[in-house]
């Protein structure tokens, strides 16, 4: 897998971790316990931090970045969704990121919130505990969120990361 230094900026990656063999992780990008990094998944920190709690999963084609100002941040117990961009935002925990989304710059995505998918969330907006964001600008909509379902995508990665880190061959 591809897992590069960039200067002095290094991955630091918990060893209960998947990371897949086609993700790419580059520079100051920490991993925590039990998370997984799906296939395409690139995480570049190349100009800040990108931290990502235990228990989460960063799908397929997602793209994570940072800035020099704002790090980006994923919690424990999130599903980052298929084809994710996050850059330079704050996702607490257990919060679900639908696929194909946008979060940008010092955005919180706040406890158990959900971002619907191909939602784009601009700069500065909180989405507050529980709560729905949709829409391209994303507002938001005061039902709560169904926690209950995100805290089973969350587990449900952790349980497929343990599969793939022992069965998963390839074959050319």
């Amino acid at each position: 897998m591809p897992i590069y230094a960039l200067g002095d900026r290094t991955p630091t990656i918990h060893q209960d971790a998947y990371i897949h063999p086609e993700a790419v992780i580059i520079g100051s990008v920490t991993i925590g316990a039990q998370s997984s990094i799906w296939p395409g998944a690139v995480l570049r920190g190349d100009d800040g931090d990108i931290i990502i709690g235990e228990r989460s999963s960063i799908q397929d084609g997602s793209v994570l970045h940072t800035t020099h100002v704002f790090p980006t941040i994923v919690g424990n117990d999130c599903v980052i969704g298929h084809i994710v961009h996050l850059e330079g935002c704050t996702i607490e925990d257990g919060a679900l990121i639908g696929n194909g989304s946008i979060v940008l710059h010092r955005v919180i995505v706040r406890t158990g919130a959900v971002v619907g998918a191909n939602s784009v969330v601009l700069n500065g907006l909180e989405v507050p505990s529980g709560a729905l964001a949709v829409g391209a600008p994303a507002t938001i909509k005061l039902d709560k969120a169904r926690a209950a379902d995100i805290q089973l995508g969350a587990a449900s990665y952790v349980a497929r990361a343990k599969m793939y880190k022992e069965q998963l061959r390839r074959l050319d």
